[in-house]
This record gives structure tokens, sequence and C-alpha cells, in this order.
């Protein structure tokens, strides 16, 4: 299966063009950072990653796209443009929260990780992914509320888990667009759709203890 994976939550536009069967072929990567302008380079790194990579776009099978949490406008640029190739195409778009394409990044684990985001406004962004269990819903919480949620001997990775006292383990920021690729091999897109994944509302007031809603 040729996946396109395709990033611009964060502090970079990414791409990767990768197959995958018995192994792992990767065929292009892109990690161009910028805080801002995503909408306007997109476009032309697919350009150049599909000439770089000597491939078609109609060569691909599966489209993996970021779904946040994130910028806002940033998300939205990625998930806007997966849905419009993926319909030109006719092949599957999936969405990757970031949690995911974290998890993916670090591989396979026999024990619990969470990852947590800072969110600012002193909340993280937090996913708790037991060891062999089902991943739990991630969610927007107070930096002190944590402690309650995190399991004992739990591995906390991600910008924020400086604040809850963890050693913040390897950079994930700007996310590897190749995990993305291969989480978004993985997932099933009726279960995990190209949609934004909000935590809270740009303006939203703190809140303690949140569930996630999708947009």
């Amino acid at each position: 299966m040729r996946v396109l994976a395709i990033d611009t939550t964060g502090p970079a536009c990414s791409l990767a063009l990768a197959d995958f069967g018995e192994g792992e072929i990767v065929l292009g990567r892109i990690v161009e950072p910028m805080q801002r302008g995503h909408a306007e380079a997109l476009m032309p790194l697919m350009d150049k990653l599909f000439s770089e990579a000597g491939a078609s776009s109609h060569s691909v099978e599966r489209i993996a796209v970021t779904v946040g949490p994130g910028s806002f406008t940033g998300l939205r640029v990625g998930v806007s443009a997966a849905r419009a190739l993926a319909l030109a195409l006719g092949v599957p778009a999936v969405g990757v929260s970031v949690f995911e394409a974290i998890r993916e990044h670090l591989g396979p684990r026999d024990a619990p990780l969470a990852v947590a985001i800072d969110a600012r406004r002193d909340e993280i962004y937090l996913q708790v992914f037991p060891a062999a269990a089902q991943a739990e819903d991630p969610m927007v919480m107070a930096v002190q509320g944590a402690a309650g949620v995190i399991p004992p001997g739990c591995r906390v990775i991600g910008s924020a888990a400086t604040l809850l006292g963890h050693d913040p383990g390897p950079e994930v920021l700007p996310l590897d667009p190749v995990a993305i690729a291969r989480a978004g091999r993985r997932l099933e897109p009726a279960r995990f759709p190209p949609r934004p994944l909000y935590l809270r509302k740009p303006d939203a007031k703190p809140q303690t203890h949140t569930r996630v809603a999708r947009a």
C-alpha cells in the first residue's frame, strides 16, 4: 500500500510518501519548518515530494493526515487538502491524531505510555495508551489534575512532560511524517476519518478536564 502523509498542525509543513508491503520503503520525506504559511507551502512541497520520489499522485492508495490537536488554521489546511485529494484520486483518507503519530514514532511498546502536549493556559493535551488495552480518549485538562489520570509507572513523553515532572525524552515535534504514514496504514479510515480534532475552542475559558470533541 502506498501512503501519502500530510502534517500542517505544528511548526512545520511535512509530507512523506511510503510503500508498505512485506516491509517499509520510504520514497520521499519533506519537513519544512514554518510557523505560518502552510496553505501556500503545501501544494508546492507536495509537487516537490512526488518529483523527487519519481512518483505520480495517481499511485497513492491512501492518504494520512494529522487532525490535531494543533494550530486551528494549520490543521484545517491539511485536512481540506487530504479530503480534496482523496476525492480526486478515489482513495480513502484517514485522520491521525498527533498523539497517535508520536506513539507510532516511538515504535512498539510493552509498557503504558502517556503523550502530553503543552496547551498553554496551565493546561495540557493528554492521551494515555495502556500497554495491553484500548487507548483512552484524548483530553484537555489542567496540569495539576494530570497526576490522577496518568497510571503509576507510565512513561510520559511530549512537550508537557517536564510540566508533569517527567524527563521529556526524545524531541517529537515537528512530527515525523513517516510515522504518520505508518499510523495511517494501520488505522481504519471508517473509524478514523479526516476530521479536525478539537479539544477546546480558540477563545474558550480554561477547563479542568474535558473529553475530546470532533467537528
